[in-house]
């Protein structure tokens, strides 16, 4: 068959139902072959938004997402969703198309070196420079970017060999690559720990989420009475509504968890990845005993230096210390951090005064209430997202998601798109005004695809996480500040029911109609300002 038509039934093979990505000629082959496919392609407005759509895919299936772009600007527009999908942990796969092979040697329009420019931000990546490798290029760029840790990875594929005709067909898929169940030495050397522990805590990072271990992770929570901090990505590993949940771990003006964290005299970290919070924030005196259990070695740090790690199956290690536990009495005690987690529910739940001006804060308790459980929300970078990640109660693992490995701007619209393909649930992509029109063009994805979602918008005219920190540090802002168009003409010029609500009641009716409506919604929330 021709090469292209191979490469897309690879595709097939591997179960990818979209393509993202941002038509290129250099694609043309792969693009008709995609046409001929049980795929279904879909043209997006930037590739960042194709690498974002791709990424969010993968966080929530387990299953690679795939972007396409042509070479040169197609491919350098895809680094920064590529890029999160490395640091967050979500399986993708990238595929650029490419000049013939026959002008690659020498400068060229539009040619750069592609798989160079991608290689420190991919667990692997390729050329396919030989039709006959595509079966083999393409099953190895699913297999490594889903094992654990999942990420990137990507595929050159240049026209001319796009063009060529193979006798290769695809390779069957086979059941991941598992970590081994833990060793029973090391699982004894923890049970040692908590047994000799007085207030042992638990943290529940990225891992916990993605992998099959919230379960037994819960299980273990219910029979043990330990405290549980999630990260900002391992929020629902464990319930928020479990008396045992101090919520998240926290910065700012809530410091309950890392306060519960500092009076433990055991941290037990599970599926935790310190690119996404800093151990410095509640380990300040690297003095603190850490279990570390993850798919990976620890990161050689002096803030995070366990005592032990287990390195194996996240959910067979829990699975085994629950085991252990149950035969035992390995009940807790809770009474040193029943405060503190009665006065994070209170600060989390309290609804705001009528005549209080728009919060972020504010909104997320009528939030909560109009999204069921299992209703996915999804937070662009911003200082919403440090609101969202410490006040958002979830009850259900990869029903939050927020990008905290890169931390990037302009992921919410995109991954509402991808959001809304990947779940029956309702969704709502929250973001500030600043990452909204980073990638707002993507709306017009949505609606072509009859996507149904909300998009929450919390407009400042600033990038105010940037104005918090330029103030902490130094009493003043600078650069910083915004102007936006009209953001519910905005976007009902894409035929999309648009709100600016002027007070609380207004913005809870709002919500509570349109979070479950199957249409496409905007709601601006004008922050500091509320009508009389």
């Amino acid at each position: 068959m021709q090469a292209s038509d191979l490469l897309v039934a690879c595709l097939e093979r591997e179960g990818v139902e979209y393509v993202f990505g941002v038509p290129g000629e250099e694609l043309e082959d792969l693009l008709f072959s995609l046409r001929a496919s049980d795929i279904t392609f879909v043209p997006t407005r930037h590739e960042q938004g194709a690498a974002f759509m791709a990424d969010v895919h993968g966080r929530l299936t387990g299953n690679a997402g795939v972007c396409v772009a042509t070479l040169g600007p197609g491919a350098t527009n895809l680094v920064t969703g590529v890029a999160d999908a490395t640091l967050d942990k979500a399986p993708l796969v990238a595929i650029t198309g490419q000049g013939g092979l026959e002008r690659l040697h020498k400068e060229s329009h539009q040619a750069i070196d592609v798989v160079d420019m991608l290689e420190p931000i991919t667990k692997w990546n390729a050329q396919i420079s030989d039709p006959d490798v595509i079966h083999e290029s393409v099953r190895k760029a699913f297999k490594v970017a889903e094992y654990e840790k999942p990420g990137a990875t990507h595929l050159e594929f240049p026209e001319d060999v796009a063009a060529e005709v193979t006798d290769a067909a695809p390779l069957p898929t086979r059941d991941r690559v598992r970590r081994p169940d833990p060793d029973v030495p090391s699982v004894d050397r923890l049970l040692e720990l908590l047994d000799a522990a007085e207030r042992p805590l638990l943290i529940a990072g990225n891992g916990a989420v993605r992998t099959d271990a919230s379960q037994p992770l819960r299980d273990l929570v219910e029979l043990t009475d330990y405290p549980v901090a999630a990260t900002y990505m391992g929020k629902g590993a464990v319930s928020d509504a479990d008396a045992r949940s101090l919520l998240t771990l926290d910065s700012g003006d809530h410091q309950e968890a890392s306060e519960a964290i500092k009076a433990a005299d055991l941290v037990v970290t599970i599926g935790y990845d310190i690119a996404e919070h800093d151990p410095a924030g509640w380990n300040p005196r690297a003095a603190t005993t850490i279990v570390h259990v993850d798919s990976e070695p620890a990161e050689v740090y002096e803030r995070y230096n366990p005592d032990l790690e287990i390195v194996a199956d996240l959910g067979a290690t829990l699975r085994a210390v629950r085991d252990r536990c149950a035969e035992v009495d390995a009940s807790g005690d809770t009474d040193w951090y029943r405060d503190l987690r009665e006065h994070i529910v209170d600060d989390v739940t309290a609804d705001p005064g009528p005549d209080d001006p728009f919060t972020v804060a504010g909104t997320l308790p009528y939030l909560r209430e109009a999204m069921a459980d299992d209703d996915v929300l999804i937070s662009d970078v911003g200082s919403h997202k440090m609101r969202i990640a410490q006040n958002f109660p979830t009850y259900e693992p990869n029903t939050c998601i927020i990008s905290n490995g890169l931390a990037t701007m302009g992921i919410a619209v995109p991954g509402g798109v991808a959001a809304d393909l990947a779940t029956e649930a309702n969704v709502v992509a929250a973001t500030g005004d600043g990452g909204f029109l980073m990638n707002a063009a993507e709306i017009d994805t949505a609606t072509r695809l009859n996507c149904g979602f909300t998009i929450l918008v919390f407009n400042d005219d600033d990038y105010g996480l940037i104005s918090e920190k330029q103030r902490e540090h130094t009493g003043e802002q600078f650069g910083t500040e915004l102007t936006n168009p009209d953001l519910v003409a905005f976007a009902e010029s894409f035929g999309v029911e648009a709100h600016r609500p002027g007070n609380w009641d207004d913005l809870q009716s709002v919500l509570d109609d349109v979070v479950p409506s199957p249409e496409m919604a905007l709601v601006e929330i004008p922050l500091g300002t509320v009508a009389q």
